[in-house]
């Protein structure tokens, strides 16, 4: 199994913050997000291979980050070939670069380079390999008004297969929301490509899923730890809050 974290955005919903700043390198709890995520991964042996795929505006920065990282991991940075938000892959574009430029045929763990999470990736793991279909983690928001024209929603029979599943929809059927944390079996891959070849909008992972349901079986993996989605000034206000009271001085850059 391989992983790859997204950080191939521009995130100009948080701009002047991450206009010249990589998210995924924005300090929470005095070190990087992508750190926090890299943690996670230390908890699964499954996967022994890691691709952090980023743009060109933020090469320099990914590169001289990796200089600093220790992990039983190894790490290799992806660059696609844009430089600005009109250029831009999307998640789904990017992925399909990186599947092709490294030949990846492995099972597939794909996961937001702007997620914070405190669920255990060994269990998330364990499920997929038990069941061998796409899946995606799940976690209930609580609150229907944070969820409208957000967030990817689901709706989960009783064994966990996905049923229903919208994209930022108007009117959310649930509160259950699609966390950009996934896997993709590796006799699935191809179906990126196939996604892709049909004209599908390249960008956000959930678009990929909505249409993959009414192809195959996907499971969720529901979890209730805490999960944030440094996708504003006040989730990333939120994250800084909840790591630095929970933590402290005890975490180190």
């Amino acid at each position: 199994m391989k992983a790859v974290i997204l950080a191939g955005g521009f995130a100009k919903r948080m701009w002047p913050l991450t206009e010249n700043q990589a998210k995924a390198l924005l300090p929470v709890a005095d070190k990087p997000i992508i750190n926090h995520i890299l943690e996670k991964l230390e908890e699964t042996e499954d996967v022994k291979d890691i691709f952090i795929s980023t743009n060109e505006k933020f090469e320099s920065q990914f590169r001289e980050w990796l200089a600093t990282v220790e992990t039983s991991k190894n790490l290799k940075l992806v660059v696609e070939c844009h430089d600005c938000e009109e250029r831009k892959l999307g998640a789904i574009g990017g992925l399909k670069f990186l599947i092709d430029k490294e030949n990846i045929e492995d099972d597939l763990l794909i996961i937001g380079g702007d997620n914070l999470f405190e669920f255990n990736l060994k269990n998330f793991v364990g499920y997929c390999n038990g069941c061998r279909d796409p899946v995606v983690a799940f976690y209930d928001i609580g609150d229907i008004e944070k969820v409208r024209n957000k967030f990817g929603v689901a709706l989960l029979d009783g064994n966990n297969y996905v049923q229903d599943f919208q994209e930022k929809p108007a009117e959310p059927k649930s509160t259950l929301i699609s966390t950009c944390i996934y896997l993709i079996p590796r006799e699935d891959l191809k179906l990126v490509d196939e996604y892709l070849t049909n004209d599908n909008n390249p960008d956000a992972p959930g678009f990929f899923f909505q249409w993959l349901k009414d192809k195959k079986a996907i499971r969720g993996f529901v979890f209730d730890e805490k999960w944030f989605d440094i996708g504003s000034f006040e989730l990333y206000d939120a994250a800084n809050k909840e790591f630095q009271n929970r933590f402290g001085n005890k975490l180190k850059p």
